[in-house]
């Protein structure tokens, strides 16, 4: 603080408490000028009403002077006089420290018997799929939901089914986490034009068993075949070194739906995931990993 705006803090300071304190003797002892009946003459409501004069009660004067008196020793002990730091050094900055240094020791205590678990013990661990559980609320449930059903507005995977993009592996799990990815879906509807991307659609929902026009998906097979092949394979199982999609099952990222599917093979699809190495360390991204992992299990017990 400039010693400007420290003066001007002491200026208003001393004026407040100095008007209060004046205030608050003067009314003990100013004679205000009353009626014999003991008011002050002034009558409202025709005469009904008629101002009387009190002396304050005494617990109010006690009260007062105890709060004056607490007023004025808060600022002796803590910072609010200016530029004085108070005789007890306080600083909300010091609490601060305090209370976050606290709430790591705590955070280490439970972290620490859980660095030697893989990935997969970790997943079956119930304190470890907590503290998972709190850190994806904080940082991914904004684009894959709370209860981590994804959005398919934006392209953001369910993560409670058994399919995965890059992989089940739970290094292929953690790596998307921490480095994030980015997809991208070609657009191919210049090339194919809109009967076209019709008829590679009803080809593509073929594939996990959705009945479609028998002349659409005919004329769809030898397009697909020609364009799609390199990425998402001949069965249409995917890739997922590549992140091209498994079109067999019925897990699909932005809808499966006949128009979705058009629309994707028509104007292609851009999808980032963001990189979290940056903002969680490596015990987080272990254990948000975890929880992850853990909410696709039973999809893909059986």
């Amino acid at each position: 603080m400039s010693s400007f705006w420290s003066g001007w803090v002491i200026v208003l300071l001393v004026l407040n408490v100095g008007l209060a304190v004046f205030l608050f003797v003067w009314s003990q002892i100013v004679h205000i000028p009353t009626e014999p009946d003991g008011t002050t003459g002034h009558v409202w409501a025709h005469g009904v009403l008629r101002e009387s004069v009190r002396k304050l009660p005494l617990w109010w004067v006690i009260y007062s002077v105890l709060g004056l008196v607490a007023g004025l020793g808060y600022f002796v002990l803590y910072p609010g006089f200016g530029g004085f730091k108070g005789a007890l050094g306080w600083t909300s900055a010091q609490e601060l420290q305090r209370d976050t240094a606290a709430v790591e020791r705590k955070i280490e205590a439970a972290r620490a018997p859980l660095r030697g678990l893989t990935l997969p013990q970790l997943a079956a661990n119930p304190s470890a799929r907590s503290m998972g559980e709190r850190i994806y609320l904080d940082n991914c449930a904004a684009c894959h939901g709370q209860h981590a059903l994804g959005n398919i507005n934006i392209g953001a995977p369910n993560l409670t089914d058994a399919d995965s993009i890059y992989g089940t592996d739970p290094e292929a799990v953690m790596v998307s986490i921490r480095d994030g990815r980015t997809g991208t879906m070609p657009a191919w509807g210049a090339a194919l034009g809109a009967q076209g991307v019709k008829e590679v659609a009803a080809y593509v929902l073929t594939f996990s068993g959705i009945k479609t026009p028998q002349e659409w998906s005919t004329a769809g097979k030898p397009r697909y075949e020609a364009m799609c092949v390199a990425c998402h394979g001949a069965d249409g199982r995917g890739n997922s070194a590549l992140g091209a999609l498994n079109l067999t099952d019925r897990t699909w990222l932005y809808g499966g739906k006949f128009e979705n599917v058009t629309e994707s093979i028509r104007d292609g699809r851009a999808g980032v995931m963001p990189a979290w190495g940056q903002r969680l360390n490596q015990d987080e991204l272990r254990l948000v990993t975890a929880w992850v992992l853990a909410q696709g299990a039973p999809a893909s017990a059986p």
